[in-house]
C-alpha cells in the first residue's frame, strides 16, 4: 500500500487582525522552515490571504482559503471565485466545513458544485465531512459519511481526485475540547476509505489523504497519527498559536 504523506492544515476561521495574521503566518513559516516531511497549509480569512501569503513566502507552508464559490465569476455579491483565490496565491480551498453546512445551510449540491469548480480551475480541495452528536447517538454516522462523500465527489475524474483531501470532522468535537479517540477516528477514516474503494477503486482509496479535525492539540496528535488511516489534521483553535500549530506539524511528522 502506498505511503501517504502526512498533511496538517490550519483553519483560522473568523479570527485575527491584519497584524496578528501577518505575525502568525511569519511565525508558522519560521517554525516549519523550508523543508518538512509533512504537507502544511494555513487558511486565513479572505482579507488577509495576500499579506499572509507574503509572510509565508519561501517556506514550506502553502496558502489556503476557507471557502470558494461554485461559479467562476458573475453577480454573486460577497462571494470569492477560484480564480481570485489562485491569483491571491492559494493552493487549497476548504469546502463543506460543518459550520457552513449547519450554520449557513450549505447543501450537498452546492458543495459538489464547489468541489468541481475549484478543481477545474486548478485549486486543490480540502473536503470536510462529519456527523453531529445527535447522528452519532443514533448510530447514523456511517450513513452520514457515505452520503456526504458520495454527494461531494460525484462526477470527479481520477486526475481530480489526486488534488482532493478529505477531512473528517465530528461536529460534536469542533471547538468543544472533546476529541474523538484515536480508535473512533480510525474507525471513521477506515469506513470512508472503504467507501472510496467501493465507489472509485483501489488507487483513489489508497492515495486520498484523510485528515482528522476537531479540537486537535499537540498532545492528541501523536495518538491520532499512529492510526493507519489518519493522514493528518485540520486544526482549528490550536492553529491560532504558532507554537502549538508547529508542534502539531512536528508530531504529525513523527
Amino acid at each position: 500500500m502506498p505511503t501517504r504523506k502526512k498533511f496538517v492544515a490550519g483553519n483560522w476561521k473568523m479570527n485575527t487582525t491584519l497584524a496578528e495574521a501577518k505575525a502568525l503566518g511569519a511565525a508558522v513559516a519560521k517554525g516549519v522552515g523550508t523543508d518538512t516531511n509533512v504537507t502544511v497549509a494555513v487558511c486565513p480569512p479572505f482579507p488577509w490571504l495576500v499579506p499572509v501569503g507574503e509572510a509565508i513566502k519561501g517556506s514550506a507552508v502553502a496558502l489556503g482559503a476557507q471557502d470558494v464559490h461554485y461559479e467562476k465569476k458573475g453577480a454573486f455579491t460577497g462571494e470569492v471565485s477560484p480564480a481570485m483565490l489562485l491569483e491571491a496565491g492559494c493552493k487549497y480551498a476548504i469546502v463543506g466545513h460543518s459550520e457552513r453546512r449547519h450554520i449557513l445551510g450549505e447543501s450537498e449540491t452546492a458543495i459538489n458544485h464547489k468541489v468541481h469548480t475549484a478543481l477545474e480551475e486548478g485549486l486543490s480541495v480540502i473536503l470536510c465531512m462529519g456527523e453531529t452528536l445527535a447522528e452519532r447517538e443514533r448510530n447514523l454516522q456511517e450513513r452520514v459519511f457515505q452520503r456526504q462523500v458520495f454527494a461531494a465527489c460525484a462526477g470527479l475524474t481520477d486526475e481530480q481526485f489526486q488534488r482532493l483531501v478529505i477531512a473528517y470532522e465530528p461536529v460534536w468535537a469542533i471547538g468543544t475540547g472533546k476529541v474523538a479517540t484515536p480508535e473512533q477516528a480510525q474507525e471513521a477514516h477506515a469506513f470512508v476509505r472503504t467507501k472510496l474503494r467501493q465507489l472509485y477503486g483501489d488507487k483513489i482509496a489508497d492515495t486520498t489523504p484523510i485528515l482528522y479535525g476537531g479540537s486537535v492539540t499537540p498532545e492528541t496528535t501523536a495518538g491520532l497519527m499512529s492510526k493507519p488511516d489518519v493522514d493528518g489534521a485540520l486544526v482549528g483553535g490550536a492553529s491560532l498559536k504558532a507554537d502549538s500549530f508547529v508542534a502539531i506539524v512536528k508530531a504529525a511528522g513523527g
